[in-house]
């Protein structure tokens, strides 16, 4: 009889951790799983990239209230969680001035799921694994019958703030923790220590050839490429994580300096208008663009001289791996999981975090074309694929 597990995310829109799962439900044996997914939203520009072989479960209207606005779930009639969420805002915004947070986003969110429990209904349907891929795991933790209930960790904990006593009180309604890096691991260990003994790591997954195909479909066609222009492509949510604010004023002491360089970033975000009002601002409206959500990032990396990741923060991103995949010379800022993205030299430039090392790590690359090929060349010796990871979801079943 095969094994029933339940993997539980919110939708399917571009980024990330949606690339991941798309990721992991490629690699799943379904001759011996039977497996249901759950969006709470049936939306997203990847929907075309799931596979069949998981089932789709109907969207609950209760739950695709976590991808909607207030108004909307008020002119849904979901009176109890729109409630719920402003009570949730009200208070993070409280909390977070007084503790000064820079970023109260995780915050909201928490409390959102936190206060909406009462109202959030459950799955009948018994399981063998029931896993949360997107934080919060309230849903996973309380609202799911199965054996074993495993939640999945994203992001780099030394940079968000969250409610310690809520956040604990949640993963110790969980069997098992996964991180998708040791550095994301070791950086929620740090807050968490006595939830040890459950964590592991289990890399997402990403195959080489679907990196590669997916870049032959498409092109960038946004992209004007010139001899002697050097072009940069960077993707990402438009966040203050990403760090793309730093970006353009990096962009601007290089310009500065007389490189003829093109910035290009595929994403989309809260941060657009900001962003694009300080393109303006600093007159880089002919160097630094803003292209928007593109289903397809892929073309647009292989098109590149340069792939930058200038972040503040990260817990494991995909788009490096994918731009290594597809040969291109790297920079990383140094954020604190950096290292597990690469190493320093070989297959990317690991540069400090900041404007100034920003604009450091892209000058010794545009100064020194025989280190952008010994990086590129280096990527092609390295097999990035691990599709192996999947043994590890295995095991936490048998």
């Amino acid at each position: 009889m095969k094994k029933k597990i339940l993997i539980a995310s919110f939708d399917l829109a571009i980024g990330g951790v949606e690339r991941s799962l798309i990721g992991l439900l490629n690699s799943i044996d379904y001759q011996s799983y039977e497996v249901d997914l759950m969006l709470f939203k049936h939306e997203g520009e990847f929907f075309s990239l799931l596979p069949k072989g998981p089932n789709l479960l109907p969207e609950n209207p209760i739950y695709s209230t976590f991808r909607k606005s207030i108004s909307q779930i008020c002119q849904d009639g979901q009176y109890p969680i729109a409630v719920s969420r402003i009570v949730a805002k009200y208070i993070s915004n409280i909390k977070g001035k007084l503790k000064r947070v820079e970023e109260p986003g995780y915050l909201t969110i928490q409390y959102g799921w936190e206060f909406s429990r009462p109202f959030l209904p459950r799955l009948t349907k018994e399981y063998d694994l029931a896993i949360g891929f997107l934080w919060p795991h309230h849903f996973i933790a309380e609202k799911v019958n199965a054996k074993r209930k495993v939640g999945w960790i994203h992001t780099d904990y030394s940079n968000i703030f969250v409610d310690k006593s809520t956040e604990n009180k949640m993963w110790k309604q969980l069997d098992q923790i996964v991180a998708v890096s040791d550095e994301c691991s070791n950086t929620f260990l740090e807050i968490f220590p006595d939830l040890k003994k459950k964590t592991m790591v289990i890399e997402n997954i990403l195959s080489p050839e679907f990196v590669k195909q997916q870049a032959e479909l498409g092109s960038a066609l946004e992209m004007k490429k010139h001899p002697e222009k050097t072009v940069i492509v960077s993707v990402g949510r438009l966040s203050h994580a990403k760090g793309f604010d730093q970006a353009i004023r990096a962009c601007r002491q290089l310009v500065d300096k007389e490189y003829d360089i093109a910035w290009y970033i595929v994403g989309y975000g809260p941060l657009e208008t900001e962003l694009q009002q300080l393109i303006k601002e600093l007159k880089l409206e002919n160097h630094f663009f803003l292209l928007g959500k593109k289903t397809n990032p892929y073309p647009y990396i292989k098109a590149c001289d340069i792939y930058v990741q200038p972040s503040r923060y990260e817990g494991k991103a995909v788009t490096i791996r994918e731009a290594q995949i597809l040969g291109k010379p790297v920079v990383i800022t140094n954020f604190p999981t950096a290292k597990s993205q690469a190493n320093d030299g070989k297959d990317a430039l690991i540069t400090p975090l900041g404007v100034d090392g920003i604009v450091t790590g892209i000058q010794r690359l545009l100064e020194n074309p025989l280190l952008r090929e010994t990086l590129s060349k280096n990527t092609t010796k390295i097999d990035y694929g691990n599709e192996q990871e999947i043994h590890k979801l295995y095991r936490l079943i048998n």
